[in-house]
């Protein structure tokens, strides 16, 4: 009898399930940063952030992807009784290396469509090129607001953004250039009665567990499983670390938020706080009437 898998194999099966996540959820994370919404009841707004952004290392996994059985290894054969080791006859090893050779072209076709997804993704950009996160970092510096754009290494881009208008339209961030498929961190809704909504997306589903990131360490850990059949030690693979503050400051009437501490009186109006991290159920919300 042969058992006609391993635990590499279901490491690629997994590895695949993974990319169809990637590929349809969010890309891009907050990580630690300080962010600020000040909104007058004229529609003056002025907002800011500053810290981490982390863009999904999507080249690093289909590396990862791409080491998976770069030769054809046998697999073990035991008897149908006992189950003990035996030597696979000619015909079981044949079918074996048909089965790997099947695989591996059907290995290769997912990961260039894997690879074209993230490059659509992306907006144009070749997540296994060695100047992609550079590529995507000056295409940041060219939209208005984002002041600073550093890439650290790894998907990490520390950022330093800062805008101001008039609020008669609605207003996200983030936002990127040819990606309209980013989920926003803060999202703005101008209602027609003058109020307007707050709301975080991201840090809403990031929160709930439903985006990728919380199982990508699971699934690199089993990837990188040894030939032996047993998981190798894996390394961090250096997720974010959800950890931000937001503040919110108006002159306006707020009429609903879900802060434990209620607005507190400053200067300028009212203030309003909240600290985000994976601990929090739900992100920040609030309603604030204008004009009034």
């Amino acid at each position: 009898m042969n058992r006609p898998f391993n635990l590499r194999r279901m490491a690629a099966a997994g590895m695949a399930a993974a990319f169809s996540l990637l590929l349809s959820a969010c890309l891009i994370s907050p990580g630690k940063f300080d962010a600020a919404l000040d909104l007058r009841r004229d529609g003056r707004f002025t907002y800011s952030f500053k810290g981490e952004i982390f863009v999904l290392g999507l080249s690093e996994l289909m590396k990862v992807g791409q080491s998976a059985d770069e030769s054809f290894t046998p697999l073990p054969c035991y008897e149908s009784d006992s189950g003990e080791d035996r030597a696979c006859t000619k015909e079981e090893l044949e079918q074996q290396k048909a089965d790997w050779e099947q695989e591996r072209k059907a290995d290769a076709e997912r990961r260039k469509k894997d690879q074209d997804m993230a490059k659509a993704l992306l907006g144009g950009i070749d997540a296994s090129d060695a100047k992609a996160a550079e590529e995507l970092a000056a295409r940041l510096r060219r939209q208005a607001g984002w002041n600073s754009v550093i890439y650290k290494g790894n998907g990490l881009y520390e950022v330093d953004f800062s805008i101001a208008g008039r609020l008669d339209h609605d207003f996200q961030f983030p936002t990127i250039e040819k990606m309209p498929q980013v989920v926003p961190f803060f999202a703005l809704n101008r209602r027609a009665d003058g109020s307007v909504r707050l709301d975080s997306p991201a840090f809403t589903d990031a929160n709930q567990g439903s985006t990728p990131f919380g199982s990508l360490a699971q699934i690199i850990a089993a990837e990188r499983a040894g030939k032996d059949g047993k998981i190798a030690e894996a390394t961090d693979p250096q997720l974010p670390v959800l950890d931000g503050r937001f503040v919110l400051t108006t002159d306006g009437t707020i009429l609903a938020n879900n802060t434990d501490e209620g607005p507190a009186a400053v200067p300028t109006g009212k203030r309003l706080e909240w600290t985000i991290t994976p601990r929090e159920k739900t992100g920040p919300m609030a309603l604030v009437q204008l004009g009034k």
